[in-house]
């Protein structure tokens, strides 16, 4: 066995990136603090051609040396648009008839190995001290969660985003698309 030298990977340059198919997904970071949260959400979103990312609050926007720190570049890539608040980027969404999730443990909640995704949905991830705003879940179609049989009841907001946007690639994205 040995690693791939980079021009084996066959990556695609950002021009070409733009152009393809995206899975019809949109990561929500409802007031996310920490710029490396940020930056590391973009690089998941890159990887698993995410349609875009919508910052929201508090959340940093690029650019910023610490989001580009993790990003690698992917702000570059991936698409991004930044809302006041949370509640305005679901209108947004919803407007364009996108389902919003909120990624949070409710009494409701869809443990994620047993939820079904539909195309054209939206995932909320919360603050990493308070979770998605309870305002903000009022306003959600439903909510999934990550099957978590540790202590802590909890993972890091980025380590979640990049386990969901997995977890709807494997189920709706891992056909490839063809350019547009």
């Amino acid at each position: 066995m040995r690693k791939l030298q980079t021009e084996e990977l066959q990556r695609i340059d950002i021009e070409s990136y733009k152009r393809v198919g995206k899975m019809p997904v949109v990561i929500v970071l409802d007031n996310i603090r920490s710029l490396s949260n940020v930056g590391s959400v973009f690089r998941s979103a890159d990887a698993f051609r995410i349609e875009a990312v919508f910052l929201c609050g508090i959340t940093a926007c690029p650019p910023h040396r610490e989001i580009q720190k993790t990003a690698l570049g992917a702000t570059e890539s991936v698409s991004w648009s930044y809302f006041s608040t949370t509640q305005e980027a679901i209108n947004f969404l919803k407007a364009d008839s996108y389902t919003i999730f909120a990624v949070e443990q409710t009494d409701k909640s869809t443990l994620l190995n047993k939820f079904v995704p539909i195309e054209k949905s939206a995932y909320i991830f919360g603050n990493e001290i308070d979770g998605v705003d309870d305002k903000v879940l009022e306003l959600c179609d439903g909510a999934i969660e990550i099957p978590q049989e540790g202590t802590k009841h909890s993972l890091n907001v980025s380590v979640c985003a990049g386990i969901v946007m997995w977890k709807l690639f494997e189920k709706i994205g891992v056909k490839r698309y063809d350019e547009k």
